[in-house]
């Protein structure tokens, strides 16, 4: 089961470099990460949401187990 995992996140990261490098090469087809981050991050209320979700991941995923 540990090696399926891995290698889920292995192809999720191999994906995310394809989409840069297609994004880079044609940035009208899709939005290079940098323009994405910049449209997201325009207002509060979304940088308040992504904290929010970074500290659920956080605690559930980091500190869950030890307490």
């Amino acid at each position: 089961m540990r090696e399926i995992t891995i290698f889920g996140f292995a192809l999720c990261l191999v994906a995310a470099i394809a989409f840069e490098v297609i994004a880079r090469r044609d940035p009208d087809r899709i939005a290079p990460l940098g323009d994405l981050l910049d449209r997201v991050m325009a207002t509060r209320s979304a940088r308040v949401g992504i904290l929010l979700f970074w500290w659920w991941v956080g605690w559930h995923f980091l500190v869950g187990p030890t307490v």
